[in-house]
């Protein structure tokens, strides 16, 4: 199968002489091939990108929860007490904190700015849950909260948590897809093009047959010529994106989330395989193309 490979890459320069060496469906195909795999790159990022946003999204609040406390001043001390006694003798939970003014600070600085009266406002106090594996039973956490804390309020962050992993999750589908329909129009173009090179070199085609070339031979040399275009075109547009990508933004800490849209790790060599696949969707374009063209020419 080797052979056959480097055979193929190696070519016939007789029959090479068939294919056009430049003109219109040479750079048609180039440029195609090579727009398409600048394009798969950064949809492949893309996918990928929000591939690792949803887990850690999902990571980061499947196992946290938050209770608001909302009391007089008076009794804020004493339901923050009462609420942390309660978490702590519930199976599931791992541990429990109140926050700081300074991390509530933080928390509503993005909305309020930096200079928060916290002590003047009637701000809820926040209590902090991580919880164990297995997480505590819910409803019944909230029942035991209401009677020993009125003013407690669990929020296990399903709301938060469910609409932004279903919108990554759905963001990485849409990147697949757009990889796939990025091949499917490779094939489209290239297709077009092999048949337009057919088409034009009608009359040096049917001299070939008298000649006794047989139509597998003439097809070889349309699919070697289509393939390496495709194949070189791919490659530099891949390149092209490859650097494109390295620039872009890191991930934030905050997980922002048009940062972070590069390639990570072992994900580097995926775009590697875009040209050899450009290639491979080329060969079987043309040569379907190529035999459907030379049987209608006969």
């Amino acid at each position: 199968m080797m052979g056959g490979v480097i055979a193929f890459l190696q070519g016939d320069r007789q029959a090479d002489q068939v294919v056009p060496p430049s003109g219109f469906t040479a750079r048609l195909t180039s440029f195609t091939a090579g727009a398409m795999a600048f394009l798969t790159v950064f949809a492949l990022a893309l996918s990928l990108a929000t591939g690792r946003l949803a887990d850690r999204w999902n990571a980061e609040l499947a196992r946290t929860s938050t209770v608001r406390i909302s009391a007089p001043e008076g009794q804020m001390a004493a339901q923050s007490e009462a609420v942390l006694n309660v978490l702590r003798t519930t199976p599931g939970i791992q541990t429990a904190r109140v926050m700081s003014d300074a991390e509530q600070r933080k928390l509503l600085e993005p909305w309020f700015g930096p200079d928060l009266p916290l002590d003047s406002l009637p701000i809820p106090r926040l209590i902090e849950v991580i919880e164990s594996s297995g997480g505590p039973d819910i409803e019944g956490l909230r029942l035991r909260l209401s009677a020993e804390a009125p003013g407690a309020v669990l929020d296990d962050h399903t709301r938060w948590r469910r609409p932004l992993v279903t919108a990554a999750t759905r963001l990485r589908m849409m990147g697949l897809l757009s990889i796939l329909l990025i091949a499917g129009s490779t094939a489209a173009m290239i297709t077009l093009a092999a048949q337009s090179a057919l088409a034009a070199n009608g009359q040096v085609i049917s001299v070939l047959r008298l000649i006794g070339a047989r139509d597998v031979y003439i097809a070889r040399a349309f699919v070697r010529r289509f393939t390496v275009r495709a194949f070189v075109g791919a490659l530099i547009g891949t390149i092209a994106a490859m650097v494109t990508t390295f620039f872009l933004p890191a991930a934030a800490e905050e997980g922002a989330f048009l940062t972070g849209l590069g390639f990570q790790g072992i994900h580097w060599l995926l775009p590697v395989l875009i040209p050899i696949m450009a290639a491979i969707v080329a060969f079987w374009a043309t040569r379907i193309a190529a035999f459907r063209v030379l049987k209608r020419l006969m």
